[in-house]
């Protein structure tokens, strides 16, 4: 597939040219049998984003590009054509003018993540279920040498490649998206942090998954997990009913104890939690780019420390172990 040609050049100038040698057929077998049925309709629609050199960027502070001249009848033109790639769930995104109000505040789960973490200058940082890829350019601004994203959601995709088409191109090239889950990854032990937010309580199989992220790291990388948890100890696991917080794919919940417990059983090492916080209405909520319902609609609207269910309300827990 051309679209990755550069990518995989990059690959090679990073040092993981061991990689190429498996993952090629799979982004093929994906562009064969994986496509989304809506997939060319949404390229078409990136494709029709009007071609302009932004004046400057941020991705440091936020992920914001910015144009001279942002009242442009071409630029104005560029809201009704993003608002098409909807729903926008992780961002948000300052566009030429253009503000994407997504339905999470993912600026500010970077923000409780990012003073843990070790320095990313200069380090390969591979991101689990990377959504729209909103954090992968805070982590290219934070420093990092090459920043892979991995997620099967190909409207994700297709949001993220709207947003690195106004991208630099010594900025693009180090930030991909792939289109694929991770159990469509071999092990690659190459990456210096491997990052997963939002994703593990959605494997029916935790452990493997968690070994599976492990797989991606290099010896002495940095894993950061970001994910449910309720309160208990080490033997605490919320398995929740058909659904949780009307999600139907939450299988496991445990407490921070616990997800320490697993991933020391699993061999990891200077396992810390570094952070717990009840999602609130304001960081997780309906919004003009996201209309469906939104964490409000899940909570019992009489007690909002439980879910419509009667489970504790979402609660998160960021936690970093060495391999």
């Amino acid at each position: 597939m051309k679209q990755y040609d550069a990518f995989y050049q990059r690959l090679i100038e990073a040092g993981m040219s061991h990689w190429l040698e498996t993952l090629p057929a799979v982004l093929s077998d994906w562009h064969q049998n994986r496509r989304h049925g809506e997939l060319k309709k949404w390229e078409k629609l990136v494709s029709q984003l009007p071609m302009v050199t932004p004046s400057h960027i941020d991705i440091t502070n936020s992920v914001s590009i910015f144009a001279s001249d942002s009242g442009t009848p071409e630029l104005k033109a560029m809201e009704p054509l993003l608002k098409q790639l909807t729903p926008w769930r992780k961002g948000p995104f300052h566009v030429l003018g253009t503000d994407i109000d997504t339905e999470w505040r993912s600026d500010w789960k970077w923000d409780r993540v990012a003073p843990h973490i070790s320095d990313l200058k200069g380090r390969k940082v591979l991101d689990i279920g990377c959504g729209s890829g909103y954090h992968l350019w805070r982590m290219k601004g934070a420093g990092a040498d090459l920043v892979v994203g991995v997620d099967p959601g190909q409207l994700f995709m297709m949001q993220f490649r709207a947003i690195q088409r106004y991208m630099p191109t010594e900025i693009a090239r180090d930030v991909e998206f792939l289109p694929l889950g991770i159990e469509h990854l071999q092990p690659t032990r190459a990456f210096d942090t491997v990052f997963t937010m939002g994703v593990l309580y959605h494997r029916r199989s935790p452990f493997e998954f968690l070994q599976q992220c492990i797989d991606q790291l290099k010896p002495g990388g940095e894993l950061i997990l970001e994910t449910l948890v309720v309160d208990g100890d080490e033997n605490t696991v919320l398995v929740p009913g058909e659904r949780y917080a009307q999600m139907p794919n939450v299988w496991f919940i445990p407490s921070s104890a616990a997800l320490c417990h697993w991933l020391s059983r699993l061999g990891l090492r200077d396992i810390q939690v570094v952070d717990e916080t009840v999602t609130s209405l304001e960081e997780q909520r309906r919004t003009e780019w996201m209309q469906g319902q939104s964490l409000a609609d899940f909570l019992d609207p009489n007690d909002r420390t439980k879910t419509i269910e009667g489970y504790p309300a979402p609660k998160r827990a960021v936690i970093k172990a060495k391999n």
